[in-house]
């Protein structure tokens, strides 16, 4: 399986993708695995989980006054601006898996903080090695090193806000069926992948302000 495991939908608030449109270039790119990982809901992972012709793993990225913790596997949404704590006690209680998005990343408001993130490790099942929307240098290969030492699973994905950037990075493992399965898949997999240029961002923020004052922070697909 080819696994982007870190994509956006227009159900965040800083997307415009489509469902369809995600469905369409991962047939195109030969992506056959995607984990949909929106920005305090999980309303677009279960729509691809739909009507995806490939596995969908509903995942969220919920903020904390800390950063950003991702819940895979989950079976409900999770609210944001909770504690860290609070985040990975509401993913285990829904049998999820904690997965820490882009660390390192100081160029990036939402990156977990390291104090946080040190006292979390011992509860926390992935690392998230690649994501081609890191800034800083070297965060990828501090993040690949973290997982090393601690053994924890590695991950990748693209952070694909547009569509342009599904398949950017990607974990070719082997399949699985359920959540233990993926992890054990997870842990013999191999990364690919490629930065994405910086100005995908400008993106981003573009649809971050057209939703919030065009349509009055009400997100629509």
């Amino acid at each position: 399986m080819r696994a982007d495991l870190h994509i956006h939908t227009c159900y965040s608030m800083d997307c415009a993708t489509s469902p369809e449109q995600i469905i369409a270039r991962c047939l195109k790119t030969g992506i056959n695995c995607i984990a949909i990982t929106d920005h305090g809901t999980t309303a677009g992972a279960l729509r691809l989980k739909e009507i995806a012709p490939f596995p969908v793993i509903i995942g969220e990225e919920i903020l904390t006054p800390f950063g950003e913790i991702m819940g895979l596997f989950l079976s409900k949404e999770i609210t944001s601006k909770i504690s860290p704590e609070e985040a990975v006690s509401q993913i285990k209680s829904q049998n999820g898996l904690v997965c820490i998005p882009h660390p390192f990343d100081r160029l990036r408001p939402s990156a977990l903080k390291n104090h946080i993130l040190e006292e979390l490790l011992p509860q926390v099942d992935i690392i998230e090695a690649f994501n081609s929307r890191s800034l800083s240098p070297n965060s990828n290969s501090r993040a690949w090193q973290l997982a090393q030492k601690y053994g924890l699973a590695a991950s990748a994905g693209s952070d694909a806000h547009t569509v342009s950037e599904i398949g950017n990075a990607y974990v070719e493992m082997p399949e699985f069926n359920n959540k233990d399965e993926f992890l054990q898949s997870l842990t013999q997999g191999k990364i690919f992948g490629h930065r994405t240029n910086p100005l995908v961002h400008v993106a981003s923020t573009w649809s971050r302000l057209r939703k919030s004052n065009i349509l009055g922070g009400k997100v629509t697909c």
